[in-house]
């Protein structure tokens, strides 16, 4: 249940974050979710793709260094405490939280969120005793891969 996830660093400067997505858009790679932190200099861009594998061949083609790392898709009750529930959970678990973003999927009074965590098999674990749902390929692309 966890995603593989393309990570890439960008100068800051205009024109390259769309010349990375251009070339994926030009290889017919569908973008399901990103994310774009920055510094003065660079940003670190973040994203899940329905062929993780042919985006970052296409990423490093255009000279780009790709890191791909496993994240975690958790569906969050879209509700007040919702996302609180999740993190008392992992928290209480002993498990660290690097880095999360919000999906673009909305799932029937859920929304989806993408975790990086210190130990994903053991927030999986902490998660699915919890009852929180833990996304799969299938249910976030819709077949399998």
């Amino acid at each position: 249940m966890k995603l593989n996830q393309i990570s890439l660093f960008l100068e800051n400067k205009p024109g390259h974050l769309s010349h990375a997505t251009a070339a994926l858009a030009d290889a017919g790679i569908n973008l399901l979710t990103l994310s774009l932190a920055d510094t003065e200099k660079f940003g670190i861009l973040r994203l899940i793709a329905e062929d993780w594998q042919k985006a970052k061949e296409v990423l490093e083609a255009t000279g780009s260094v790709v890191n791909v790392t496993e994240v975690v898709a958790i569906e969050v009750e879209d509700a007040p405490g919702g996302l609180t529930k999740v993190l008392k959970s992992v928290e209480t678990a002993g498990v660290n939280i690097e880095y999360m973003y919000a999906f673009t999927a909305h799932r029937s009074g859920k929304a989806a969120m993408i975790f990086r965590f210190g130990d994903p098999d053991a927030a999986i674990k902490t998660l699915s005793t919890e009852g929180i749902g833990v996304l799969d390929k299938v249910a976030l692309f819709g077949e399998d891969e």
